[in-house]
């Protein structure tokens, strides 16, 4: 009796530290990998190893646009979606419609879009050597975390009275932008719930070190030098 109870701790503490590493370090982890990654690369290529030259071809170029058009759109409907959604309850019905509308044109406009980006330097012979094994995993993983999206958010469990993406991601997501993270949010969630966090926090850790890692931070950083004031200017005089 006692070894048996003695076994069942023993499942418990590591089932709740397998929980504590994936829901909360490991996130938080990925968090750090993405920051440092960019650091590391605007020293190394200022995000434009890739993004520019006389190597991309039309479909790449217009990969980019997509990618640049659809993938903000995206992002906006989930963090629209998390403010307005309660803590079991959807956003209110007008606004749940529009960002499905959103979604709808968006996600397949994003995978596109990084597709036409990803899969020329895949079958070119004369850049093959120079695509790295994270490239190679950035186009499924970014499909995967688009898809996902859409199965969680027509998710037929989710009913009138009970939302899982309120109850699930968002409360993690809060808790963990909070600094008070809340691993039970995730510890029971469904298989595509927890498989979706998963992906979004893999996701997080190697963009800065992928082809993409310039698609959004090189039009961000323009824009900040075109609204920061320029130490060159010469003063007004009068």
């Amino acid at each position: 009796m006692r070894q048996c109870l003695g076994n069942n701790r023993g499942g418990q503490v590591v089932s709740a530290g397998m929980m504590i590493t994936m829901w909360v370090v490991l996130p938080y982890l990925a968090v750090v990998s993405c920051v440092a990654g960019h650091v590391w690369r605007y020293r190394y290529d200022g995000f434009r190893g890739y993004l520019y030259g006389p190597h991309l071809d039309r479909a790449q170029r217009l990969g980019i646009a997509a990618t640049r058009a659809g993938f903000p759109a995206v992002f906006a409907v989930r963090i629209v979606e998390m403010a307005a959604s309660g803590p079991h309850s959807r956003p209110e019905h007008h606004i749940q419609i529009l960002l499905t509308a959103v979604q709808a044109v968006a996600v397949p406009v994003t995978i596109a879009g990084v597709a036409l980006i990803l899969l020329p330097p895949l079958i070119s012979a004369d850049v093959r050597y120079r695509v790295t094994p994270l490239d190679r995993l950035t186009l499924p993983l970014t499909a995967s975390a688009l898809l996902s999206a859409t199965l969680v958010t027509f998710d037929g469990g989710s009913t009138d009275g009970r939302y899982r993406t309120a109850e699930t991601l968002f409360t993690w997501v809060r808790s963990l932008l909070a600094l008070h993270p809340d691993p039970h949010a995730m510890q029971y969630a469904p298989a595509i719930y927890q498989a979706r966090g998963m992906i979004i926090v893999l996701l997080v850790a190697i963009w800065p070190y992928t082809r993409l890692a310039g698609i959004l931070t090189v039009p961000a950083l323009r824009m900040l030098r075109q609204l920061a004031p320029s130490p060159y200017r010469s003063a007004p005089t009068g």
